[in-house]
């Protein structure tokens, strides 16, 4: 090309002068990043119906509580009414929490026990209503017949399918022209609406909820999946409970008691620890008054991506869609996230009316979350 003398500024005010100079590169700043679906990881099957159930079993209890508070006299109460009375047998050796005293079950009556105290040597001690007693175990008579027949019985627990969809519309003109950073602007379209309702999808598996009617939905009912933090109940826990640690900064106690509480009631294996941005960093700040450096250190690390304790391994994960004050301590292994058969995340195009192409992504998932007493989750932390 010959030298024309122009400065640089001048250049391009005649199109054949100086091409565009545009990046082939969208940059996208909308978060949309699905933390929680990515360590869940694709089911192994799909549900088959927009109702999608599961079973549930558990062992008979080996735990109830005292229901009476007429107590006098240690050596002579051997009477007295518990929860459920049903949970025991004739030949329980039992002990209260805290306790050491052993008692042996000779009678029950309806919720009431009839017990031999300061049972094999132990020194009979004070009872009080809402104590939790241990049932140790049965001994059974040698050559009795056999005890009566107990058993659990295994439970439905069940979840609707939520219908997920963005529609999808360019007109003839788009698809002709030449687009800069992309070779179809129909397929561009289709890639930035399911990153929306990926991200959507996970933000309803965490938040989502029922309606209290109607829940498999109608012309006129929405049907939506139950999320996670509205399926725990067993330990759900509010900084100000009775019992549970006290202030409202997250901390090892709080997580720490969840966990043990969890353990107690359930055989969960606790690996992940769900929060929010604000919370990830009172998480980092357990290593604070522990953290040191050399002189000769250039890096400057703050950073708790695993928490281990006596309760298991947690791997922390950071998802934005997190309600600010909470934390979900969750059993990864008893989680799904699954399609409707055929209707994992689409395009379906639809007929076009007009100069354009038109069609609509669209997905259909459940959340399944078998033993909910098996997660945990802590509301009411400061959020500043």
């Amino acid at each position: 090309m010959s030298f024309t003398g122009k400065a640089t500024y001048s250049a391009g005010t005649t199109l054949p002068e100086l091409a565009e100079d545009v990046s082939d590169v969208v940059g996208i700043i909308s978060p949309f990043e699905t933390p929680l679906l990515n360590a869940l990881g694709d089911p192994l099957y799909a549900a088959m119906s927009t109702h999608h159930e599961w079973l549930e079993d558990s062992l008979l209890p080996n735990k109830d509580a005292i229901n009476d508070d007429t107590f006098t006299d240690p050596d002579v109460d051997t009477d007295f009414v518990v929860d459920n009375g049903n949970r025991f047998q004739v030949g329980d050796q039992i002990q209260v929490e805290g306790s050491e005293e052993l008692m042996l079950v000779t009678g029950i009556n309806g919720n009431t026990l009839t017990v031999v105290r300061g049972y094999a040597g132990t020194t009979a001690e004070d009872l009080a209503d809402n104590q939790v007693i241990n049932i140790l175990g049965n001994a059974a008579l040698e050559g009795a017949d056999k005890p009566t027949a107990r058993f659990t019985n295994r439970v439905r627990k069940g979840n609707y399918t939520q219908i997920f969809t963005a529609s999808v519309e360019v007109s003839g003109s788009d698809l002709a022209a030449r687009q800069v950073g992309l070779a179809d602007e129909l397929d561009y379209q289709k890639q930035e609406r399911l990153r929306e309702l990926l991200r959507d999808l996970e933000n309803t598996v965490i938040n989502g909820g029922q309606p209290s009617s109607n829940p498999e939905g109608s012309g006129t009912v929405r049907r939506t999946l139950n999320g996670i933090t509205q399926n725990i109940s067993s330990n759900l826990f509010h900084t100000g409970d009775s019992g549970f640690p006290s202030g409202n900064d997250l901390d090892e106690t709080k997580i720490n008691y969840v966990l043990r509480k969890i353990w107690e009631s359930s055989n969960g294996k606790v690996n992940l620890i769900v929060v929010n941005g604000f919370q990830k960093r009172k998480i980092n700040a357990f290593m604070s008054s522990n953290r040191s450096f050399g002189a000769v250190d250039q890096k400057y690390t703050d950073l708790v991506s695993q928490y281990e304790s006596d309760f298991g391994l947690c791997h922390v994960i950071v998802s934005r869609w997190m309600p600010q004050d909470a934390v979900l301590l969750l059993d990864g292994s008893r989680f799904s996230v699954l399609p409707l058969a055929g209707r994992s995340f689409h395009f379906k195009p639809l007929a076009s009316g007009g100069d354009y192409e038109c069609g609509q992504v669209i997905g259909e998932y459940t959340l399944e979350m078998r033993n909910e007493e098996a997660h945990g989750c802590i509301r009411g932390l400061s959020t500043s």
